[in-house]
């Protein structure tokens, strides 16, 4: 399929230092390309190209302009490089599936009714559990004054969590010294393939990339051995289950069941679960942990919240929503960081949008949410920190497609209600039990890797007084 825009017969804005053959590089970095073009879009408008080491990448960043890729009567979900990449490992799991592709449809039927508020409440108990492995493993860090990487314990709380909830397999994750070998091999194949989103090797260069190459193989390798592992597991076991992947399983047996899934496609739903489940949700948690922690303040507001809903008690189901503040931290958090920081559109029949950009059938563009995020819509100051952006009459005040960062449409997050319920759950119980100390030199940097990540913030938590 093509990105070839026509704006009124001419290209569309771009950086303006372009060099042959390698395009728009000059003075970007290849770790960080979504960084980067938010920066970028300031200058070059609500729509706009870069060409990358023979790539041509197309952003929308204007409130307006999303507004029109969002119409799903005009515009579906469409794999941008990056994604396309990692049906390497996840085929058509829900995240990677083509719309064409039917398991898609029959693995959402399949699904939904375990992400509906009467499922939540079945997975609260299991993520109390989980959260209280947090707590034991803070309490001792609290006791040998010790600092503790935020980002790296918010992804072992949550792989935990998926894994428990979503496939009653525990990875044993607070009893390790050093992060599960499932992290390393996640975020390596993250890298790598949004790495080789941005440029087309030649058959000649093919031998500078073979260390990468086979590092990546191996990652590969163990992610399928995982999930081997967790589907071995459930197999031997003789307990009663009604997880997601039981759900799965199940209907596999059933001979009428119209959305049933085969064995190769349970596991590609199982690797997006575990990979998508628990990677997004820890680097929201992280961002708002980061805000909450050089903005006392805001600490002090959501603590005293917590403090009147919750008490001094462990919360049960009903009391987590009630956590209106922490929750307004969370969207504020991926307002300004959407841990999936863009999202790709197509165009389903040929049509214009904007100031007259033509898109083709099967043209596509990409939403950076990060761009869209801070457009002149959200204000005077969409750069800074504002959990206040979230009060009800301003959510009112805003067209609803200015705030996206679990994608659109009907291939929207389908674990958004969980991912919610989770990090307020998890955010309250660390204000409820812990004080947080950072370290007022540092400066917050993120990681990309198809997500986005906080990298080398670190807290001092000690137990509450």
């Amino acid at each position: 399929m093509s990105t070839q825009f026509a704006v009124r017969g001419g290209s569309l804005p771009h950086p303006p230092h372009r060099l042959p053959v390698l395009g728009d590089v000059v003075g970007v970095d290849p770790r960080t390309p979504v960084q980067d073009s938010t920066a970028m879009a300031r200058t070059l408008g609500p729509l706009f190209e870069r060409h990358i080491l023979g790539r041509r990448f197309v952003f929308a960043a204007g409130a307006d302009v999303v507004g029109e890729l969002c119409d799903e009567k005009r515009f579906e979900k469409f794999l941008p490089p990056g994604v396309e990449n990692l049906r390497d490992i996840g085929a058509d799991g829900l995240f990677t599936a083509y719309n064409h592709e039917p398991n898609w449809q029959r693995a959402h039927d399949l699904l939904r009714p375990a992400f509906t508020a009467g499922a939540m409440r079945g997975y609260h108990e299991i993520m109390v559990d989980v959260a209280d492995d947090l707590i034991e493993h803070w309490e001792f860090l609290s006791r040998n004054a010790s600092p503790t990487d935020v980002s790296a314990d918010m992804t072992t709380l949550t792989l935990e969590t998926i894994g428990r909830t979503g496939f009653s397999y525990s990875f044993g994750s607070f009893a390790r010294a050093e992060p599960h070998p499932f992290v390393s091999a996640m975020v390596g194949a993250l890298t790598y393939n949004q790495r080789r989103a941005l440029l087309k090797v030649p058959a000649f260069a093919k031998p500078l990339f073979a260390r990468s190459d086979r590092r990546y193989a191996g990652n590969k390798q163990y992610l399928a051995d995982v999930l081997a592992d967790v589907v071995r597991t459930r197999r031997r076991s003789t307990e009663d289950f009604s997880d997601l992947l039981q759900i799965m399983m199940d209907a596999a047996c059933e001979a009428d069941n119209p959305n049933a899934l085969s064995e190769a496609n349970i596991g590609c739903q199982i690797l997006t679960f575990l990979i998508a489940g628990h990677e997004t949700t820890s680097g929201a948690l992280s961002f708002a942990l980061y805000y909450l922690a050089t903005h006392p303040e805001v600490f002090e507001r959501a603590r005293a919240e917590v403090d009147e809903v919750w008490g001094t008690g462990k919360p049960e189901f009903g009391q987590v929503p009630k956590l209106r503040y922490v929750r307004r931290v969370l969207d504020e958090s991926l307002r300004l960081w959407p841990t999936v920081p863009a999202f790709g559109r197509g165009a389903r029949a040929d049509t214009v949008v904007g100031d007259g950009y033509a898109m083709a059938a099967g043209d596509w563009a990409i939403v950076l949410a990060t761009a869209l995020h801070r457009d002149p819509v959200w204000g005077d100051r969409p750069h800074e920190f504002d959990p206040d952006n979230f009060l009800p009459d301003r959510i009112k005040a805003r067209p609803a497609h200015v705030y996206k960062p679990f994608g659109t449409g009907e291939r929207a997050c389908i674990g958004r209600q969980f991912a919610i319920h989770e990090a307020v759950l998890v955010l309250g119980t660390i204000l409820q039990r812990f004080d947080l100390q950072a370290d007022p030199s540092y400066r917050l940097k993120v990681q990309e890797r198809l997500t986005m990540m906080p990298t080398g913030f670190r807290v001092q938590p000690t137990v509450r007084q």
